[in-house]
């Protein structure tokens, strides 16, 4: 594909610097070639270019994964704290209707 045709644009380019940090991170881990270190990607071999992104996307639907069950875990916290700060009358007076019922 030529140059002017790339289609790979990120969505935030604010995060570009990030995702280069984050990219070089899991190369080291990875134990890839340093050579990548001075910018220049052409003498990495393209499985371990893959196993580099393959690695990056991994943990990143982790964090995400991880990020959405804080989120509910939240919310269910929220709503018992929501519901345990109701006075205990509005709580109990269901029940006390409930066994006048049974008595009749």
């Amino acid at each position: 594909m030529a140059e002017g045709q790339k289609r790979n644009n990120r969505l935030i380019p604010q995060a570009a610097a990030a995702l280069d940090q984050f990219k070089y991170e899991v190369a080291t881990e990875l134990g890839i070639n340093p050579e990548y270190k001075t910018g220049y990607w052409g003498n990495i071999s393209a499985r371990e270019c893959g196993a580099v992104g393959g690695h990056m996307v991994r943990r990143m639907i982790a964090a995400a994964e991880q990020s959405l069950v804080d989120q509910a875990a939240s919310n269910v916290r929220a709503a018992f704290q929501q519901a345990f700060s109701q006075p205990l009358s509005n709580v109990t007076a269901p029940a006390q209707q409930q066994g006048a019922n049974l008595n009749q």
